[in-house]
């Protein structure tokens, strides 16, 4: 690199007769600040990391890829400068040639130095900057290492600065496979020059041949939830409204999260198509443009996301008065940065699947998976498990609304329903404003306003309310009142409060804070908060908190001190109480699909069995859908909803759940595959490890998003969720194809057969599970082994740190419910991805 031509170095290095990149000439590109990164299978994988500056790439070999975890710092050698015309370079190098490999543009955006350095500060051995793109974003920093000896490199470190956008762990390289350019995986760019990649009717080694064109390395997974989609943004749906109730509900049923003082909104996306609208179907996009636009630049795939907008007081916590302010002045009209955040809790709709009918729980599973890279002012709203009451003295000791409670395993209903609760800190209800009265202090438009719900087939009063007003807001309701003024009360006042009021109609909607109602109804000691412009007078009714209903699971458990798992002591009561806690985790993958039992009603060391069919023995919670078998005949299978009906399951001798890899209301659309990976007794877990890892890394090449699951026995399964779509013809056929190119591509190692005469000293890849009624051990089961260990999903970056497939137990319960709240596994097992064409 020399001062007067930067790019000598990268054209010396290249014969542009042979391969596709780009000669090097000085430029600029149209920002001036562009940066990429290129994800670059040569010698060994690593992500080109390139900022724009001074007409140039100033460029960067990040191993490993880099990190958004502050913890984690990367080695990112120094390279030549490269032209700006491989900003967007993307394909083949061939071998041979300097940096021969497959080439894919993996991420890119915009970058400044942060305040008060420059992109000089790079020949001082440091630039600390702010990233735009795609992927990367926030802040990070680049730090040159001092040289040892006669190192001919500069070995500088790249690491994330802690901000909104940091996350723990390694999520950017393993959540994103895809190009950003062309959406293509390593496979497909390096299979293919410019046309699609196809595994189509490619069998043995051709298949293998397919997969060998790709890294071999330490590809990733693509990013869950983030595959765009075609598609319109969904319509609008009446949301579930919450029940009010005296005090908070206890369990692990429940999940409990904060109360927000704002407005409640259903936010419909599709790429850069977004609607925001209130609860009662009002589209109030332009009110809401910033929230808008920031759920738009997440090019989310089309969905339907449940939650509140909110604005902050000065205090910093949630404020209904300072979202009025906003609402009424509009955005931006003071010069300020409008601090309007969106809170989203529920997820509806996902690229086109109705999830209303799953449990609580997993819609909330598949909302953060879909909003992980979401940062300010778009956030997943925190949930807790079985500290409602904490979480309920905590809101109310900061001056906040409340909780909301909700039943993990309860569908979503566009109705007021019980499985959804809230509790009150305060009193705070909706008034119709039917009136007010005339104030004899000067500047003062009114004393106080007449308020009134809907009961029964009118109008009934509740009193007055005549503090809260600021001298803006009175002028601004006075305004309002003149324009709906009327001659005769719109509900039954006495006279001695009707006296000297002017009447109006009913239409404005306010939220009222007061201490009790009196004996007549009426509200004491009210203060008015502001005004609801997004819910409707003729829905404003009463609300009387109701007594909360603590039933726990609903399933009484028999001979509770029987001993189960011998070797231990654990009883079926234990058992019973690890899947009511577990449920949790559990029913996002075992409620509503089709399960498989294993019945060991005499304890693991007698007899057990299979059971898939029931008579009605089970009871009402274990539920029945009809299955077409192959003979043409019809067959009643199992599958629960919810925790009472994994309970109801461990009373009938119930150890392990297996489940298909379809729901119950569609068996036919398989929506995940199952690599299960069996060792030979000869092999230890180190090999299993390395073999899961290595497959993981395959699935990546060909576009596909991986999860890692230890099996509670001595293997590991490796989960790919699917977009269901496809047949099981299609899903058995390519599960064979991909572990059968394996076992020809490393014949030592693998086997797709089997055969236990074939298997000796290999890993036996079990794809068999992909197949219509064939089933694979459900995450969080129980396991009928010694010990009674539990299946455990697991992020890839730890499956280094175990030593065996059964390192938890069902004593474990609340360890897993913790270490399942870690970042490294959120959005575990879900990922919007299709099978590659077959």
């Amino acid at each position: 690199m020399t001062a007067r031509d930067p790019l000598a170095e990268y054209n010396r290095k290249r014969d542009f007769k042979k391969t596709a990149e780009p000669a090097g000439k000085r430029a600029s590109s149209k920002s001036g600040n562009l940066f990429i990164v290129q994800k670059h299978e040569a010698t060994r994988l690593h992500w080109d990391f390139r900022l724009e500056a001074d007409g140039v790439l100033k460029s960067w070999a990040v191993t490993k890829g880099p990190s958004p975890d502050p913890e984690i710092k990367r080695l990112a050698v120094r390279t030549e400068d490269h032209p700006m015309s491989y900003a967007e370079f993307e394909g083949s190098i061939p071998e041979g040639e300097y940096g021969g490999g497959t080439v894919m543009l993996w991420d890119k955006g915009t970058w400044e130095p942060v305040e008060g350095k420059s992109w000089k500060d790079i020949d001082k051995g440091h630039l600390h900057f702010t990233l735009h793109g795609e992927r990367m974003k926030g802040e990070w920093i680049l730090i040159r290492l001092k040289p040892r000896g006669n190192e001919k490199r500069e070995n500088w470190l790249l690491r994330k600065i802690d901000d909104a956008y940091a996350e723990e762990g390694d999520p950017l390289v393993e959540h994103a496979l895809t190009s950003v350019l062309t959406g293509r995986s390593m496979a497909e760019i390096a299979a293919d020059a410019g046309g699609k990649h196809s595994l189509k009717g490619k069998k043995g080694a051709a298949f293998a041949a397919e997969m060998a064109k790709a890294a071999r390395h330490n590809a990733k997974k693509a990013r869950p939830g983030r595959k765009a989609s075609n598609g319109k943004p969904p319509k609008f749906r009446k949301p579930q409204l919450a029940t009010l109730v005296d005090s908070v509900p206890s369990g692990n049923r429940w999940m409990h999260e904060i109360k927000f003082d704002g407005y409640r909104a259903l936010i419909a996306a599709a790429g850069d198509e977004v609607t925001v609208w209130t609860r009662s179907g009002k589209d109030w996009t332009e009110k809401f443009q910033p929230l808008a636009d920031a759920v738009a630049a997440l090019d989310l795939p089309p969905c339907l996301i449940d939650g509140e907008i909110v604005a902050y007081g000065k205090d910093g916590n949630p404020d209904f008065s300072s979202l009025q302010a906003v609402l009424k002045r509009g955005h931006g009209s003071q010069g300020e940065k409008d601090n309007l955040s969106f809170h989203a809790f529920d997820l509806l709709e996902a690229n086109g699947e109705d999830l209303t009918r799953l449990p609580n729980i997993e819609r909330k599973e598949r909302l953060e998976a879909l909003l992980a890279t979401a940062a300010p002012p778009i956030h997943v709203a925190d949930h807790v498990l079985g500290a409602g009451e904490k979480l309920y003295n905590a809101m109310c000791a900061a001056g906040q609304e409340g909780i909301i409670s909700k039943a993990i395993d309860a569908p979503y209903r566009g109705s007021r329903s019980k499985s959804w609760v809230k509790v009150k800190c305060t009193r705070r209800q909706e008034f119709v404003i039917i009136g007010w009265k005339k104030s004899s202090a000067k500047g003062r438009p009114f004393a106080s306003l007449l308020l009134a719900q809907h009961e029964g087939d009118g109008l009934v009063y509740k009193g007055n309310v005549g503090t809260g007003f600021s001298a803006e807001t009175m002028e601004d309701l006075a305004a309002r009142f003149a324009r709906i003024e009327r001659k005769t009360p719109p509900a039954d006042v006495d006279k001695a409060s009707a006296r000297g009021v002017t009447w109006v109609t009913p239409r404005l909607v306010a939220e009222i804070a007061f201490s009790e109602f009196t004996a007549e109804g009426n509200v004491r000691h009210g203060s008015f908060l502001g005004l609801r412009g997004d819910k409707d007078a003729e829905a404003v009714t009463p609300e009387t908190p109701e007594a909360v209903v603590r039933d726990e699971v609903e399933v009484k458990v028999s001979s509770r001190d029987r001993v189960i798992f011998p070797e231990s002591g654990q009883t079926k009561g234990e058992l019973a109480d690890y899947y009511a806690a577990i449920a949790p985790l559990m029913l996002p993958w075992a409620a509503q699909r089709p399960i498989s039992l294993v019945r060991c009603p005499q304890g693991r060391g007698k007899k057990c069995f299979f059971q898939k069919h029931d008579s009605g023995s089970f009871g009402p919670h274990v539920r029945h859908v009809p299955i077409v078998e192959k003979d043409g005949g019809t067959e009643d299978y199992l599958y629960v909803e919810d925790a009472a009906g994994l309970v109801a399951c461990v009373q009938m001798g119930t150890i392990e759940f297996h489940g298909w890899g379809s729901r119950s209301w569609d068996v036919e659309k398989p929506d995940r595959m199952i690599f299960d990976l069996d060792p030979d007794e000869g092999l230890d877990f180190e090999d299993v490890k390395s073999a899961a890892k290595d497959i993981h890394a395959r699935l990546a090449d060909i576009g596909l998003a991986s999860y890692a699951m230890l099996s509670g026995g001595k293997g590991v399964h490796v989960v790919v969720p699917l977009t269901p779509g496809h047949s099981w013809d299609a899903h058995k056929d390519f599960s064979k194809r991909f572990a059968e190119a394996l076992s020809m591509a490393e014949p030592d190692r693998f086997v797709a057969n089997m055969s236990k005469a074939k298997r000796k000293g290999k890993i036996f890849i079990d794809y068999l599970r992909n197949q219509r009624g064939s089933t694979a051990v459900l995450p969080y089961s129980a396991r009928a082994r010694e010990g009674a260990p539990v299946a455990l999903p697991i992020a890839w970056g730890e499956l280094k740190d175990f030593e065996n497939a059964h390192p938890y137990s069902i004593s474990d319960a609340k360890t897993l419910m913790t270490r399942a709240k870690g970042k490294g596994l959120a959005g575990w097992g879900f990922a919007e991805q299709s099978l590659p064409e077959i």
